[in-house]
């Protein structure tokens, strides 16, 4: 059983009611000096077991910790799967683990990529990029667990809602239990440095994906979904989109520098500085009443050449369940975004305009578009 599953929910839940049945027992029962030890022994160990349960329960619903290694362990990929694991699917992609050596930013750490079908049937191919990203505590193994993102994945792709594309999974901080908001931290790690330069050299060095920032994308949920905003609004030269789940506006950690309350914070940069010519998709749940407030006023801030398209999803909350539900639009609308792969002739060429709008295919969901002020139509 791992620390997400229904079992060890059950047997968390089983320990308390144990615990609980033991406490009313031996608070009469213990008599003379024992009583002072077993009654505080038994009223701890009944404190316990319900903590215990309420935290297995938080952690199933956003799926901090998929693995007892990453609960327990503060090496980044002691919970990684064995290198050239085959999907879920016969017919779907192929998922390889690939060690990440950043020349950029001194971080080496392990990285999952996601190989579409067909990938190794023409040599000539180039594929468009998304880099996923994961949420805080967590793991690129939560895209794996409750967010059944490679299912969904090989789905859409069979579908054709979504153009093969290559997808890659990092970690965010080589410890899971710092959180870096992929940011670069003032005398800690250069996360964002090695989201941004190290992994994009790492997958153009390895494999055959578009090199035009036309075809890079981001999607991410919750601290996740955060990156996946500001490093498309940061970096507008590496992606041309970002697909934010249940994001926010700002880091929510202080830098070192101040510049949480600055550079990386996504309401201040469209506010102050040029806003770049990218396409965001900022998705969430109407009772999720920190990501709605934010992805709002994001939306509110937007203006020409940056266009968001935003949809909400009724009922939902803040963890794994609903980030699965949003992941069929978020990966159709970038998919559509970014466009399709493109053959090694035409590798330099730009993408084709896409100019049709999937996005939302939700029960219960409304999308709204925000044009540009000027009127402009929105890039798609």
């Amino acid at each position: 059983m791992q620390p997400d599953s229904l079992g060890t929910e059950l047997a968390a839940l089983a320990a308390t009611v144990i615990a609980a049945v033991v406490l009313g027992a031996v608070w009469g029962a213990a008599r003379g000096r024992a009583r002072f030890l077993i009654r505080p022994v038994a009223v701890a160990a009944c404190l316990a077991t319900a903590a215990a349960s309420g935290l297995v329960w938080a952690n199933m619903q956003v799926d901090a910790y998929p693995t007892w290694s990453s609960l327990v362990d503060s090496s980044t990929g002691a919970d990684a799967p064995p290198a050239d694991t085959v999907a879920t699917s016969s017919t779907g992609g192929r998922i390889v683990t690939v060690p990440v050596t950043g020349r950029a930013s001194g971080l080496t750490l392990p990285m999952y990529v996601y190989l579409p079908p067909g990938y190794g049937d023409d040599t000539t191919t180039r594929y468009p990029v998304i880099e996923a990203l994961h949420g805080y505590p967590g793991s690129p193994l939560q895209w794996f667990g409750k967010l059944n993102g490679i299912s969904i994945i090989n789905q859409e792709i069979a579908a054709g809602r979504m153009a093969p594309t290559v997808l890659v999974f990092p970690y965010q901080t080589p410890t899971p239990s710092l959180d870096t908001e992929c940011t670069n931290l003032v005398g800690g790690p250069q996360t964002e440095t090695f989201l941004t330069v190290d992994v994009p050299a790492a997958v153009r060095a390895r494999y055959r994906v578009r090199t035009d920032t036309a075809g890079w994308g981001l999607i991410g949920f919750s601290a996740g979904g955060y990156c996946a905003t500001d490093l498309a609004l940061r970096h507008p030269q590496e992606y041309a989109a970002g697909a934010s789940l249940s994001g926010y506006a700002s880091p929510g950690i202080h830098v070192g520098n101040g510049t949480e309350n600055t550079l990386y914070n996504d309401l201040w940069r469209l506010k102050h500085l040029p806003v770049p010519a990218v396409a965001l998709y900022l998705t969430c749940a109407r009772i999720d009443v920190g990501p709605l407030r934010q992805t709002m006023a994001l939306a509110h801030a937007a203006r020409a050449p940056l266009s968001v398209t935003t949809s909400y999803i009724n009922g939902g909350g803040h963890n794994a369940q609903t980030w699965q539900a949003m992941e069929a639009p978020a990966f159709d609308w970038l998919s559509n975004t970014l466009g399709r792969p493109i053959t090694q002739a035409n590798a330099a060429a730009p993408a084709p305009a896409v100019t049709t709008e999937t996005a939302g295919q939700l029960t219960g969901n409304r999308t709204t578009t925000t044009a540009p002020p000027s009127g402009g139509p929105l890039r798609r």
